[in-house]
């Protein structure tokens, strides 16, 4: 075990420090892991025979460049990353797990899946909460506590809405990877070997997680929305779409900081509930899950060192 690690029984604790200079991430798929390097994005996924394959995909320039490094810009620029590439690993990783043909999606594919997906996100957690409480409006005159009210009602569908999705048989091994690619990814942090034992002995959640980042976005609506006061009911429509970038933005700086700075005890309390709030979007991986996991990120590794 690194000396930078305390464990305790249960589930494991880490002891962070600074993370590194540059900081793999990654998604979960189907039967796979997706990881983003540097320069290229790996996606590895076990096929029905046993075997691991991967893609490795070289990343556009637009999440590379110094519009990537603008602080709240990059925000919107890393959503709009992992959207795509989410998308397109997702694709793969069905058509590898069945067995399927790989088919590339073109342009027109994705932007329809975006779409589509984004509608029923923005409809979902932001219009509905907006329109409920519309209802309760004639009881009270307070544009402060109907914001908060709202608010109140989209963090309540979207804990239902994950804990809903998690009971779907599929989905718990969606989130066994998911719980696999933190636990590599940590052990990469803490500069442990990439073996099976080693990745092992971490837990399962991680303060970069995109779960954590949604519920941010959740908390910082709530603010965001509550400065606008209480204007007609059409421009509050308007601005629960348009300034959604807005609150990415802001919600990734939160996240990029709480991930760089856990050894303060106040980042570790503010973050607490995101990292038990991923307790319903990970779970214990299986080794052969956990291989999947570091296959993705050994390759992420090798095709930066190789660019």
């Amino acid at each position: 075990m690194s000396s930078m690690q305390a464990k305790t029984s249960g589930d494991d604790v880490e002891d962070f420090r600074k993370i590194p200079s540059y900081s793999y991430g990654g998604q979960a798929v189907i039967e796979g892991v997706l990881i983003r390097g540097r320069k290229f994005a790996v996606v590895a996924v076990r096929r029905p025979s046993g075997e691991i394959t991967k893609r490795v995909v070289p990343l556009n320039t637009l999440y590379t460049g110094i519009i990537r490094r603008i602080p709240l810009i990059r925000g919107i620029i890393v959503l709009a990353e992992s959207l795509v590439l989410g998308i397109q690993a997702l694709t793969y990783s069905a058509n590898v797990s069945m067995d399927e043909e790989e088919k590339d999606l073109r342009w027109w594919n994705i932007a329809s899946m975006l779409i589509v997906s984004l509608s029923i996100t923005v409809g979902l957690f932001f219009l509905l909460p907006l329109f409920a409480v519309s209802f309760f409006e004639d009881t009270y005159h307070d544009p402060f506590i109907s914001n908060i009210i709202e608010g109140i009602i989209r963090l309540v569908l979207f804990l239902a809405y994950v804990w809903g999705i998690g009971r779907l048989p599929d989905i718990k091994r969606v989130f066994s990877y998911h719980g696999a690619e933190h636990m590599a990814v940590k052990a990469h942090e803490f500069g442990d070997p990439l073996k099976i034992s080693s990745v092992r002995q971490y837990s399962t959640a991680h303060p970069r997680c995109g779960t954590a980042f949604l519920l941010v976005v959740m908390l910082v609506s709530i603010a965001v929305f509550a400065l606008l006061g209480n204007p007609p009911m059409l421009l509050r429509i308007v601005s629960r779409v348009v300034l959604i970038p807005v609150i990415a933005g802001v919600s990734y700086e939160v996240i990029r900081l709480s991930g760089r700075y856990q050894s303060n005890v106040l980042v570790r309390l503010f973050t607490a509930p995101s990292l038990l709030l991923q307790k319903l979007t990970t779970s214990k991986p299986d080794d052969s899950q956990i291989e999947v996991a570091i296959y993705a990120l050994e390759s992420a590794f090798e095709a930066d060192q190789n660019s």
